[in-house]
C-alpha cells in the first residue's frame, strides 16, 4: 500500500516506532554476540569457527545499517520538527510527502534481521 501524503504526527509516530525497534534489535545483537562467543569457546572445529566468523561479520554489518537508519530517521525527524516550529498552526492540516523510501529501507532491514536471527538460532541449536 503506497501512501502519497500523510500528516506530520503520523510520520513522527512512525519514526518513534522505528527508533524503538532499532534499539531492540541492537539489544538482541548484544545477546547474540554473547551466545556466539559461547559457541566459539565450546567448539574448535574449523566448520564452526568459520560460521562464527561469518555471524560476527553479519552482526557488524547489522550494526552499521542500524546506525545509518537511526541517523536518517533522526535527520528526517529534524526536518519535520523544523517545519513544525516554523508553521505551528499548519502542522495538523498540511499533508507531507510520505517517507516511502525510508520505510522501505526499515522494512528491508527488519526482514533481513529476522532471517539472520532465524539462521543464528538454528546454528546455536546445532552447536550448543
Amino acid at each position: 500500500m503506497k501512501r502519497n501524503a500523510v500528516y506530520l504526527k503520523d510520520l513522527h509516530f512512525e519514526h518513534g516506532v522505528w527508533l524503538k525497534e532499532l534499539i531492540f534489535f541492537s539489544e538482541e545483537l548484544g545477546i547474540f554476540q554473547k551466545r556466539l562467543e559461547e559457541v566459539a569457546s565450546r567448539n574448535t572445529e574449523m566448520e564452526v569457527l568459520s560460521k562464527v566468523e561469518s555471524f560476527q561479520n553479519r552482526f557488524i554489518r547489522q550494526v552499521e545499517v542500524m546506525q545509518e537508519l537511526t541517523h536518517d530517521i533522526k535527520e528526517h525527524e529534524e526536518i519535520l520538527a523544523h517545519y513544525a516550529a516554523e508553521h505551528p498552526i499548519a502542522i495538523d492540516h498540511v499533508h507531507f510527502h510520505d517517507h516511502t523510501s525510508l520505510r522501505d529501507r526499515v522494512d528491508t532491514f527488519r526482514d533481513l534481521f529476522v532471517e539472520m536471527k532465524r539462521e543464528f538460532l538454528r546454528f546455536c541449536a546445532e552447536w550448543i
